[in-house]
């Protein structure tokens, strides 16, 4: 077979001013895309991937037509079946997970809570499936939320034929560190205080950990401060930066902010002028060496790593490495429709991309 493979460059500079990969769409060239692309057991495609062009021209979108109402961004035709996926991105931005609490003898909160690994097949794009590796079925899996000082207890049942592991960043003991990979259909209880208070993360440590943490296999696990933030937020919402290499080859064709691209662009994060909008913030960015995130018409307080209740800068851009994660605290004084993403720019334009829309 004359194998075709994803390439981001070679999308963004053949088709002019966008990406395309499946649904995904350009204000260029014109592609075709098929539907859902089978994929071997090894995570090689089993049929060419859907980039081709068709012939004839260009034709760029009426001013004020298609995506975006004609910013000229770059946009994504169709939806994708969240319902299917089992996972929706604007549910992941709310969906805190506290566990099961009750109180241990000595009068400390403990919170339960089962994680299991399973191989699925997700939807990351209209017409492109990915054969994810993930956390209870969703991509990133679940956001952990607790209070500092409560007693974590998460039974990892590893339901997929590879061997995996949940590592939590933090303060634990070596044992509870989850380097050690457990076996397909094994069991395994990690038990720690929670320390220090912060915006933490979660992921699988078994080599080879770059495809581990590329496929799936991550989480935002929050720690809230015991005598709570200094600024009562409106609004909290959770964003886990990431992407897919969809060929397999070590480079992303796709980027996010919780798994879908575009998905905020075309479906807008909406709130109130003068709320504050709390935003946890973690870079998960395999392959890629920082990612970032820009606010428009705005600057935010920037808390990194959240174990400080003063925050370091006041600023509309930031940079992170993988495994860095910060809170953001925001408000708008203008109602309107207003972007975010990342700047690095290649990045924007093949998905990692949304929009607030404030309301006065």
């Amino acid at each position: 077979m004359n194998r075709q493979r994803f390439s981001r460059r070679a999308i963004l500079a053949a088709l002019g001013s966008s990406a395309v990969a499946g649904g995904l769409t350009v204000f260029g060239d014109r592609v075709a895309a098929s539907s859902a692309m089978p994929v071997s057991a090894t995570g090689h495609w089993l049929a060419d991937p859907p980039l081709k062009h068709q012939a004839g021209p260009a034709q760029p979108p009426a001013p004020g037509t298609g995506a975006h109402g004609g910013h000229g961004r770059a946009g994504m035709v169709g939806e994708v079946d969240h319902a299917a996926n089992g996972f929706d991105p604007d549910q992941i931005l709310t969906d805190f997970d506290y566990g099961k609490q009750s109180k241990l003898p000595d009068g400390q909160t403990l919170r339960e809570y089962t994680i299991v690994a399973q191989n699925k097949m997700i939807q990351v794009a209209p017409g492109i499936s990915y054969p994810a590796w993930t956390y209870n079925g969703r991509v990133p899996g679940p956001t952990i939320r607790c209070v500092e000082g409560d007693r974590i207890r998460i039974t990892f049942i590893n339901g997929s034929d590879h061997p995996h592991s949940i590592h939590f960043h933090g303060e634990h003991a070596a044992q509870m560190d989850g380097v050690d990979p457990i076996k397909p259909g094994g069991t395994f209880v990690y038990e720690f205080t929670a320390e220090p208070f912060g915006l933490h993360l979660y992921h699988c440590h078994v080599l080879p950990l770059a495809s581990h943490i590329a496929k799936g296999l991550y989480g935002a696990f929050i720690v809230d401060p015991r005598e709570g933030y200094k600024n009562k937020a409106d609004r909290e919402y959770v964003m886990v930066m990431n992407a897919f290499d969809l060929d397999f080859d070590g480079v992303n064709e796709i980027y996010a902010v919780n798994s879908i691209p575009f998905h905020y662009d075309k479906h807008p994060i909406q709130f109130k002028v003068g709320e504050l909008v709390r935003i946890f913030l973690v870079n998960i960015l395999e392959y890629d060496q920082i990612n970032s995130f820009h606010l428009h018409a705005n600057f935010f307080r920037y808390y990194p790593t959240g174990t400080s209740l003063t925050h370091t800068e006041f600023t509309d851009t930031i940079i992170l490495g993988q495994g860095q994660r910060g809170i953001l605290e925001l408000r708008y004084k203008h109602p309107g429709k207003f972007l975010f993403h990342a700047h690095k720019t290649e990045f924007a334009e093949l998905g990692w991309v949304g929009q607030f829309e404030v309301a006065a």
